[in-house]
């Protein structure tokens, strides 16, 4: 759908002045950017009133919808009553504390403390900083070493850019030294022929072993994993992956941090990536859904056993240095606890456990696509990697940008869906129903057969 944009027009415009991120530029170029300037429900609209329903739900995050009164007026009520202040020198919003207290309440933890940052790749940064502080003051300064694995994403700051095991991040110069990328713990992609989906997980976690063996176990600060890796290309562990690993972890004493910057709050069907897998976190981090998208906001969330030692190692040297102007922004916490209210008792967690078997079904079903070699997901997630031959699962040539293909092809049947890779990554809106699922999906076929016939398929 290319077409040259009018003089002055919102689209002509962005192309002169906004300097886009994460954007294929051959597609941008060719079609222009999509300018959009409202939501309802789960659609959004452009300037030339087109409306698009968004599979993607912003980026992971807007899961009540655009227009959720709510959320609205809760965050109006804020800003009239206090809109701005942060959370240096002992001073913080109301707001701020009520949302800490209800974050430990609705985590893991009987008990812990919450810093509050305004992104998830901020609150990535910031534990990576924690672990290497209480190793400075512990008296472990050799404790510098992190370690993540192969295709996770954890953040776009030169830290968690490190982290995340990607390999467009050479284009950095990262990532930094002292930044490990354990397995990628995909069964169907890099299982051995024969080999068992526990067998996998047991060679994943003696891979992990010899890792942190070969690195030194006393040079290593941390292990953050994301219960499923979401911008990776929704890829769930294999089966037992993180029962095989976390007595690795436990036996070298090296803390686990779940990155639940996409899994918390509902996407997996629980409140808790770390509740669908099991996982027992020494911390937590947490984004996106936590304010439905409406505001930015993130935070680090510590177990009591993390937390007490933090806060020891930080009244050793007076103060925990480090901190954002937004940090506890009074409006995104206000924001943050009508969100957690919104999924957790209007029936988003709820729907997402009803309609999820659907999706699933729905998804699983294109797995017969003469271009699908697997269809992957859990609870309202799921993705659809594309092959050039079925057998040996061998991917399409990348010159072909195929999954950028598919995501043209769904944008021209208004529907928003993201590449990823060999992948087109669904993350749809909590309130989702079968007919709109249906219509996602139809629409998805068609961009599949429309992408197929082209490649002579």
């Amino acid at each position: 759908m290319n077409k040259p944009h009018a003089p002055n027009s919102w689209e002509a415009r962005a192309m002169t002045s906004v300097m886009a991120g994460f954007t294929d530029f051959p597609t941008l170029k060719a079609r222009g950017p999509i300018v959009l300037t409202h939501g309802k429900g789960v659609r959004v609209y452009d300037t030339e009133g087109r409306d698009y329903l968004d599979a993607n739900s912003g980026l992971w995050n807007v899961v009540c919808g655009w227009d959720h009164e709510g959320m609205i007026e809760a965050m109006v009520a804020q800003t009239r009553r206090f809109p701005a202040y942060h959370a240096f020198f002992g001073r913080m919003a109301d707001s701020a504390v009520a949302l800490s207290e209800r974050l430990v309440e609705v985590s893991p933890f009987e008990s812990g403390r919450v810093f509050f940052t305004n992104s998830g790749s901020e609150a990535n940064d910031t534990m990576v900083k924690m672990l290497w502080m209480l190793g400075m003051v512990e008296g472990q300064p050799q404790r510098r070493k992190i370690i993540t694995r192969v295709n996770s994403y954890h953040g776009v700051t030169a830290v968690s850019a490190s982290m995340t095991g990607k390999p467009y991040n050479a284009h950095f110069g990262l990532p930094l030294p002292g930044f490990l990328h354990a397995d990628c713990p995909h069964y169907w992609k890099y299982g051995n022929e024969g080999e068992s989906e526990a067998e996998f997980s047991a060679r994943m976690a003696r891979n992990l072993e010899a890792l942190i063996i070969k690195e030194g176990a006393d040079t290593i600060a941390g292990f953050f994993a994301e219960p499923v890796m979401g911008a990776g290309g929704v890829i769930p562990p294999s089966a037992g992956y993180f029962a095989a690993i976390q007595p690795v972890l436990r036996k070298y004493g090296i803390p686990l941090i779940a990155d639940e910057v996409i899994c918390g709050f509902g996407r997996t069907g629980n409140v808790w990536g770390c509740d669908t897998y099991e996982i027992e976190p020494d911390a937590i981090i947490s984004s996106k859904a936590l304010t439905c998208g409406f505001m930015p906001l993130g935070a680090v969330i510590l177990g009591n056993e993390f937390a007490e030692r933090f806060q020891a190692a930080s009244e050793k040297i007076e103060e925990f240095p480090h901190g954002f102007t937004a940090s506890g922004h009074p409006v995104a916490c206000a924001v943050g606890l009508k969100a957690i209210d919104v999924i957790l008792n209007e029936g988003l967690l709820d729907n997402v456990r009803k309609v999820s078997p659907y999706f699933m079904n729905r998804l699983r079903g294109f797995e017969d696509h003469p271009i699908i070699g697997e269809a992957r997901g859990i609870g309202l997630m799921g993705a659809l990697e594309m092959v050039s031959d079925k057998a040996t699962k061998a991917p399409w040539d990348g010159s072909l940008s195929v999954s950028e293909r598919v995501a043209n092809a769904c944008m021209d049947q208004g529907l928003i869906c993201r590449p990823l890779g060999q992948s087109v990554v669904l993350c749809p809106p909590f309130i989702m129903d079968e007919p709109l699922l249906d219509e996602m999906f139809d629409k998805l076929s068609l961009a599949l057969d429309h992408v197929a016939k082209g490649l002579g398929r």
